[in-house]
């Protein structure tokens, strides 16, 4: 199936530039040239991902994140002229799946985006050989927190838990491996695969993730100097 990319800047050029390169991998775009027409596309539009400069007049790309983020579960890479590590931070926390700064290259983008899209290809069928090998009354246990693998739905204690791509699939990975501690190499190969990223953008995810969990669900533990582990007894 075709999918489809909302490519957002308020230079043409560059929306351009993209919008063939992206059509050469045969993906359908739509282009927007500011914050608030990216934000009615998203409503008028089925929309699979998104590329989000983040320097923008009236509404930037932090804020249009934030919005995007507070109404869809729909992968965002930002864009961003300033490369300072406390801007992709605030990226990665406000609910973006990737981050690359200007000036970059055109293929390495396209790149990011096929692997996305291939990444999450795997994990469907590897979920699916799951649900296929796993007894249902295990995964609708006394858990208080369920993942549907399928619809990317997370339900804790039967209340619907926002959560980001990225972060349902670090939860789904470190859940499905429970007791076990896990390298912050291991969870990033496992969701971003071959991908182009940095290591901290695990740290920063899971620190979301934690937050929405609550205190009183802190299933996510620390081991410190060798990555994470999820329990959840002792609650």
């Amino acid at each position: 199936m075709e999918k489809t990319i909302l490519v957002v800047d308020d230079d043409r050029d560059i929306v351009r530039l993209i919008t063939e390169s992206l059509k050469f991998e045969q993906f359908n775009v739509i282009q927007a040239y500011s914050g608030k027409e990216s934000l009615y596309i998203l409503k008028e539009n089925k929309i699979d991902f998104v590329v989000l400069d983040i320097m923008m007049p009236e509404k930037d790309g932090l804020e249009v994140c934030r919005e995007i983020r507070s109404k869809h579960n729909i992968p965002i890479l930002l864009l961003s002229a300033r490369n300072r590590d406390m801007d992709k931070i605030i990226g990665l926390e406000i609910g973006a799946d990737d981050y690359m700064t200007k000036p970059f290259s055109i293929q390495e983008l396209t790149s990011r985006i096929k692997a996305h899209f291939r990444k999450m290809e795997r994990l469907y069928q590897e979920w699916n050989n799951l649900r296929q090998e796993k007894d249902l009354s295990i995964q609708t246990s006394s858990s208080p927190l369920v993942l549907n693998d399928k619809t990317f739905e997370a339900l804790l204690n039967n209340q619907k838990l926002e959560l980001s791509t990225k972060e349902f699939q670090i939860l789904s990975f470190l859940k499905n491996n429970p007791n076990s501690v896990l390298t912050r190499e291991q969870i990033y190969d496992n969701v971003w695969g071959d991908e182009y990223g940095d290591l901290n953008t695990v740290t920063v995810h899971i620190k979301n993730i934690r937050k929405k969990l609550g205190r009183q669900y802190d299933f996510i533990k620390t081991i410190w100097g060798i990555g994470y582990k999820y329990i959840e007894g002792n609650i």
